[in-house]
């Protein structure tokens, strides 16, 4: 009797130090989530790490404040008296520098740009990153500002990685945006994270990450069914949009790129960079990269 009872809380004791291990995972899991590591600009990756005075592009820094009440910082890079305008929305724990390939050429074709940092990036103010639930509010106070603040009368979103997921939910959600070219994004948040566990860790998706990723809605007050791009992507139409995907990305993975491009309506239009490595276009064909992003705004914008 007395092996039996040593045996039950010998159980006990290792059914314990498994909960708090498993927890203590959880929890470790879902801060790398909310809190992505230091950034830093190198021109191998986003060419340019200077303010728009780096390419003669004149500029004002500016001052958003999203509907949650924080400050959005950024660049806005008029065009004359142009009434037509492009956002840059940056991927994951990067910066307003990472769309700043693109601003010369749609620039000088007579579009202003605004480049800026999301939430607890760059200089915005500090907060943790939700996988584009709350950024969302970042690009429609982009938005806000260019309407109402310069008078914007043609709105189109430039998207990269993280970027590009929320950028189409904010333009699912918000008619003003009335074009989207998106770059690397991904389609469903959840195997997202997954990928990147079993890439990064050698982690199972089951049984750790479903408890990670409800651990994170809790402490992120966010609902991590409505942070996936390929749901309401279709919703866009017929408002155009061009996703662009490299299919040797090994950081969101290329068949994100095709279930965002088979999920949306038309017009849509997708280039596969081939051996293109994560947001790397602009590097693997820059005459083909600005020419058709000038090309599709032109046409719709």
């Amino acid at each position: 009797m007395q092996g039996a009872n040593r045996t039950f809380k010998v159980g006990l004791v290792l059914i314990a130090v498994v909960a708090v291990l498993f927890v203590g995972a959880a929890w470790y899991f879902s801060s790398v989530l909310m809190f992505p590591g230091p950034f830093e600009c190198t021109k191998e990756h986003f060419v340019y790490c200077g303010d728009p005075m780096e390419q003669g592009i004149p500029f004002e820094k500016i001052e958003l404040k999203s509907s949650d009440g924080l400050m959005i910082r950024g660049w806005y890079m008029p065009a004359g008296n142009s009434t037509r305008a492009v956002v840059f929305a940056h991927g994951r724990g990067a910066n307003r520098n990472e769309g700043m390939r693109f601003a010369r050429p749609l620039h000088d074709a007579g579009y202003a740009v605004l480049a800026f940092d999301f939430r607890h990036c760059g200089e915005s103010s500090r907060s943790f990153n939700s996988t584009g639930y709350h950024e969302k509010k970042d690009i429609i106070a982009a938005v806000d500002f260019l309407e109402r603040k310069k008078g914007m009368k043609s709105i189109g979103l430039m998207g990269w990685s993280q970027g590009a997921a929320t950028g189409i939910i904010a333009m699912a959600e918000d008619k003003r945006i009335r074009a989207g070219i998106f770059e690397a994004g991904f389609a469903n948040a959840a195997d997202a994270v997954a990928e990147a566990a079993s890439r990064d860790f050698g982690l199972p998706r089951r049984p750790l990450l479903p408890f990670v990723m409800w651990l994170y809605s809790v402490r992120g007050r966010l609902d991590t069914d409505a942070m996936n791009a390929e749901d309401v992507i279709g919703s866009i139409a017929p408002r155009p949009v061009y996703i662009i995907h490299g299919d040797a990305d090994t950081m969101v993975y290329y068949h994100h790129g095709e279930r965002l491009f088979a999920a949306a309506g038309k017009p849509k239009q997708m280039w596969t960079v081939k051996g293109g490595p994560h947001v790397e276009c602009w590097q693997m064909d820059r005459k083909r990269a600005e020419g058709s992003v000038k090309e599709f705004f032109k046409k719709y914008l």
